[in-house]
């Protein structure tokens, strides 16, 4: 659908050019002055130029100091306002423009039937590093200044506003398709978005890294189609208004007005846009290393927590540097000199450190965890007294969640000591109580064969991962003979292989007549 787009895009074009008359150098948008006048300087003194213009077309510059060029392109633009209204609006007007030395100056004079009015005086500044001297440079303003107005004269004749017009409603028309199949373009991204949204939930690491790159690729679609679609309404605002002399100053008030938005919005949106294909080359790369034909099962179930928490982390890393980068560039692009503000990063960066000691402690023992694997994200661990499943990590701080669904954050400097319940495997635990009365060699046969039972069974088998280990009678409690049972588990299966063998335990107590023993006293009563 991107590769039909574009094919619209140029038929558009190559339609432009063909209804285009061959003074099509209109729609060019016009330069702006090469010295932003209505930004301040500290130098008042300093030689600037500027664009004299009719019509919103540079005819020519002048040259002047930074305190006096607002003051003369005025003056001169006012002069050149009224010969053109006097040119334009005249049937039969004549127009002649002569050159009269005074002060050894050449002045420019510009006659209209029978007023005349003096342009302009050409000084020393306006010759200064181009070359020529004041005749020629006279000469040439001369030119440019017959030119424009001949030029404006004709753009305001009825058949070339006609032509005009034309040609703006075909640039309204084909605005309009283009829009139309943008939108169709965007809605078929938002759909499948909301779908691939729907289908990250729950999905294996391998599956979730696939759609997570699909998304951030999407997602970049997404927003140069809307930048596509802002710009195509802009661009034919402005080509449009600069259609016609009479709305063509509006061009260069909008591009103005809209300079430094505009680049500051690019430089955002262009931020944003490499912070999403990062995270999509994040997701690639993730996918490269899972890779289910070289990796045995254990280590990719642990691979898998790892991939998650360093695709977290590898994000948010990211995500600042690439911010940081875009603040930088937006700071140079509206002009401001970033050189002193570099230099002064060394110094903030100390101050910062020392303000933020807690912080860096943080991130060093958060780096530390990710590198040497103690836990990720869906691990269960024991951290002091709180215990709980890892629902984020980053180089800041953990987060559990403990079984009573409470949400428990810990800065990372404070996690010293850790127990994992849930790295590569787990062990089911269990202590089963017998009475005293019972067999005992009859009770450890009948646990040996709950045991096979178990590990056979297809349902449970796979997350038993080795033989089940009956270690023999334990203790000698008050409650009974204490039996210890240990079953190798998948991470995090512990419990649920625990609860099924107490239960299938029981049930084959029961079948075999032998009671589980209940905690007991005997008491001794002797005469007093």
């Amino acid at each position: 659908m991107i590769k039909k787009l574009l094919k619209l895009l140029v038929i558009a074009l190559i339609s432009c050019l063909i209804v285009l008359p061959l003074n099509a150098q209109i729609l060019v948008l016009p330069e702006l002055n090469n010295t932003n006048t209505w930004l301040p300087t500290n130098n008042n003194s300093a030689e600037v130029s500027a664009c004299i213009r009719l019509d919103g077309l540079c005819l020519f510059e002048v040259s002047a100091t930074a305190s006096d060029i607002a003051e003369r392109v005025q003056q001169i633009e006012q002069r050149l306002h009224r010969i053109s209204n006097l040119y334009f609006y005249q049937q039969d007007a004549t127009l002649t423009i002569e050159k009269r030395t005074v002060n050894n100056l050449p002045n420019i004079h510009v006659k209209v039937n029978d007023l005349e009015i003096r342009l302009l005086t050409i000084t020393s500044l306006d010759i200064k590093n181009q070359g020529v001297d004041l005749e020629t440079k006279a000469q040439e303003i001369i030119e440019q200044v017959q030119e424009g107005l001949e030029r404006g004269r004709k753009e305001r004749e009825l058949v070339s506003l006609v032509q005009k017009g034309l040609i703006a409603f075909i640039i309204f028309g084909l605005l309009l398709i283009l829009n139309f199949l943008v939108l169709r373009l965007i809605k078929r991204l938002n759909t499948y978005r909301d779908r691939v949204a729907e289908l990250r939930i729950n999905q294996p690491i391998s599956t979730e890294l696939t759609r997570r790159q699909q998304w951030n690729i999407r997602e970049v679609q997404y927003r140069l189609l809307q930048l596509l679609e802002v710009g195509l309404w802009l661009g034919a605002t402005l080509v449009i208004v600069g259609l016609f002399p009479y709305t063509r100053i509006a061009q260069i008030w909008l591009i103005t007005l809209l300079r430094i938005p505009a680049r500051i919005t690019i430089v955002g949106l262009g931020t944003y846009l490499l912070i999403r294909l990062s995270y999509a080359l994040i997701a690639k790369l993730s996918t490269l290393l899972f890779s289910q034909d070289v990796l045995d099962f254990e280590f990719n179930q642990r691979l898998q927590l790892r991939l998650r928490t360093i695709s977290l982390v590898s994000r948010s890393i990211i995500t600042i540097i690439w911010v940081m980068v875009g603040i930088i560039v937006a700071l140079s692009v509206i002009g401001v000199n970033i050189a002193p503000l570099l230099a002064g990063v060394g110094i903030l960066g100390v101050a910062v450190s020392l303000a933020s000691q807690n912080l860096i402690r943080d991130a060093i023992n958060g780096f530390f965890i990710i590198v040497e694997d103690q836990y990720a994200v869906g691990d269960i661990i024991q951290v002091g007294q709180f215990s709980g499943l890892v629902e984020n990590i980053n180089l800041r701080i953990t987060q559990l969640r403990d079984s009573e669904g409470r949400l428990i954050t810990i800065p990372n400097s404070e996690v010293k000591i850790v127990a994992n319940l849930s790295s590569n495997w787990s062990r089911a635990d269990l202590s089963i109580p017998v009475a005293y009365e019972s067999d005992i060699d009859e009770v450890l046969t009948l646990v040996h064969q709950v045991a096979e039972e178990m590990t056979k069974d297809k349902i449970w088998q796979e997350n038993i991962l080795e033989t089940p280990e009956i270690l023999g009678v334990d203790n000698f409690s008050e409650r009974g003979l204490i039996i210890r049972v240990w079953i190798k588990t998948k991470p995090l299966k512990q419990w649920d292989i625990s609860r099924e063998f107490r239960r299938r335990l029981k049930i084959a107590f029961d079948r075999q007549g032998l009671p589980l023993s209940l905690p007991q006293q005997k008491l001794w009563l002797t005469n007093i």
